[in-house]
């Protein structure tokens, strides 16, 4: 139902596509920040690879379900296998995957009624917190690119 909700992604992730598109190979094997060792390469190909959990996660709030097995560390040790099992993504990989995920996320966006955004359960992510769908959509799935191009483009202006 919310087109702009939907947008707001497919908008961060054009953003971040074309931000890597001009990277030189240099620059994608760079780590993308001085906290996370994880290269640009990585985290384009991270954000991709997380926008079905997110919009699951959505999903789970919109139905009314509480999510309390999803934490901090959680994230943690899954960003970590990601990184580990995607070291050398290439570049058309990750932007193939970035764009196919981005779009999903934001179809599947499009489908909640207004209802099922403005449904809140107890989310582990926000410290079992009682968050709406809408909420978990714009602080994981719409955020998401946004915070990691931000941290990119600091690591590279370095």
């Amino acid at each position: 139902m919310l087109n702009w909700l939907a947008a707001r992604i497919e908008e961060g992730a054009a953003g971040l596509a074309a931000f890597a598109e001009g990277r030189s190979d240099t620059e994608w094997g760079t780590p993308a920040s001085p906290t996370d060792r994880r290269t640009v390469g990585q985290i384009l190909n991270h954000v991709a690879l997380v926008y079905p959990i997110e919009v699951d996660l959505a999903r789970a709030i919109a139905s009314g379900k509480a999510v309390t097995d999803v934490t901090w560390q959680v994230v943690a040790e899954l960003n970590a296998g990601h990184a580990r099992e995607h070291a050398q993504v290439t570049k058309p990989e990750a932007l193939e995957l970035l764009r196919k995920n981005s779009r999903q996320a934001a179809e599947t966006v499009r489908a909640f009624s207004d209802e099922e955004l403005d449904r809140a359960a107890p989310l582990s992510l926000s410290f079992g917190a009682p968050v709406t769908a809408q909420f978990v959509v714009e602080d994981h799935a719409v955020r998401h690119s946004w915070h990691h191009l931000a941290r990119i483009r600091m690591a590279l202006a370095r």
